[in-house]
Order: structure tokens, then C-alpha cells, then sequence
């Protein structure tokens, strides 16, 4: 959950998910702190319906691979950031790695996000959107090591994962985009703002940096 002290807007979530030089940057992307509450939020969801349940769901035997022994001393937030903090990925891939974890679940109805099963199933994500998206990535040792993992258990992660969303991996610019419409209404809603379509790093194109904060300096200006 972001802190109170944190203030989230659209227009800092815009600039967020376009600028892919947080490598020489410590802030945290604020798509962590968004997709960390939208995460905690499906979790409840679901602990409510699991208490709720007097019968268990079957449950399909290649999602069986994200479930841990014991649960991870880490909150979701806290995890997301260890990831960037030592992988730098960029915002966008954040924004992947939902997507296909809401895949997965669409794939799998009966699979539920829980406590148990989520700190495996977001560095998985997150490595293999990274390895879609930038030119050039760590190795899965190194994820492994990153996310508390063996690398012999981090391989079986990404193979599991693979084999489950049947290689669908692709995302194409008009899916990235309306993810981006939903993370939108995590901070806005009814807030009538929208995040710039000028995404296109699934097609390879990436903006600059300083063509951004320009575009972002115009349009304070222009908002007064």
C-alpha cells in the first residue's frame, strides 16, 4: 500500500510507465505501489471466498508449482521493490508481468492468488516480461537468487509457467494499453485522465527521457 505520505496521480503514473531511466534512479516506480494494492486486494478476495467455500476447488496441477511450504516474511510491496532495487527493470514490464498473471488466472479459473503462491508467481512474471520486453536481461540464477530461489527451482518456475499460459505470451500494443486504462482508474477514478498511448515498446520503439519531461512540463503549464 502506498504510504500516506505518497501522492499518486495519473500524471505521475503516465510519466512512470514512459521513462525507462530508473537505473540511475532510486525512486521507486509508482506502478509498484499500484499494482502491490491491486495485488492485496485479490488476495482478500479470495481468503473471503476460501473461508466462505465448504468444498475445494481441483486445482490444475502446473499452477500447483507457484504454492510455497512457507509463507514469505515479505509484504507485496516490499517484494516488488526488492525486485526492481536489484533487477532495474523498467516500469513497463511491471505492467506485463500483470498481465499475464491476470491470464493465467483467466486460463485457470479455479487457480486463486494467496499468500502462499504470490511472491513465486510475481518473480516469475516479472523475469519472463523482462525477457520479452528489454534487450537484455539477467540471468535466471541471478532472478533466482533476487526472489529467495535455487536456480534449479526458479528454471521449473518459468517452465511450469510457460507450459500453463500454453506459451501465450504475447502482448500486443492495444492489451498493454488497456491494462494501462485499468491501472489509470486505480488512481483515478472518475478523474478523467488517461495515460499517454505513446507506449511502444511491445513494437520496440522507446521515447527519450527528455522528450518526456518536456511533453510533462507543457502539459503543467497547460494545466495551470
Amino acid at each position: 500500500m502506498a504510504s500516506p505520505s505518497t501522492s499518486i496521480s495519473p500524471r505521475k503514473l503516465r510519466f512512470d510507465l514512459y521513462n525507462l531511466s530508473y537505473q540511475d534512479e532510486p525512486t521507486t516506480p509508482l506502478v509498484i505501489l499500484v499494482l502491490a494494492s491491486l495485488l492485496e486486494r485479490i488476495m482478500a478476495r479470495n481468503e473471503r471466498i476460501a473461508r466462505k467455500c465448504k468444498w475445494v476447488s481441483p486445482v490444475f496441477a502446473g499452477t500447483r508449482i507457484f504454492d510455497c511450504d512457507e509463507i514469505p516474511d515479505m509484504s507485496i510491496q516490499s517484494f516488488l521493490e526488492r525486485i526492481f532495487r536489484y533487477t532495474c527493470v523498467s516500469p513497463p514490464v511491471f505492467v506485463v508481468a500483470y498481465v499475464y498473471i491476470d491470464r493465467l488466472c483467466q486460463l485457470h479459473p479455479h487457480f486463486r492468488i494467496s499468500s502462499t503462491n504470490v511472491h513465486r508467481l510475481l518473480i516469475t512474471t516479472i523475469m519472463v516480461a523482462s525477457k520479452f520486453l528489454e534487450d537484455m536481461n539477467y540471468r535466471n540464477s541471478y532472478f533466482a537468487s533476487v526472489g529467495g530461489l535455487t536456480t534449479i527451482e526458479m528454471n521449473k518456475l518459468e517452465v511450469g509457467f510457460l507450459f500453463s499460459m500454453g506459451f501465450k505470451m504475447h502482448v500486443n500494443v492495444s492489451v498493454f494499453e488497456s491494462y494501462c486504462s485499468h491501472l489509470e482508474r486505480e488512481v483515478s477514478i472518475g478523474g478523467g485522465y488517461q495515460i499517454e498511448r505513446t507506449l511502444r515498446l511491445c513494437g520496440g520503439e522507446i521515447t527519450s527521457k527528455k522528450r518526456e519531461k518536456r511533453e510533462l512540463d507543457c502539459l503543467a503549464r497547460a494545466l495551470g
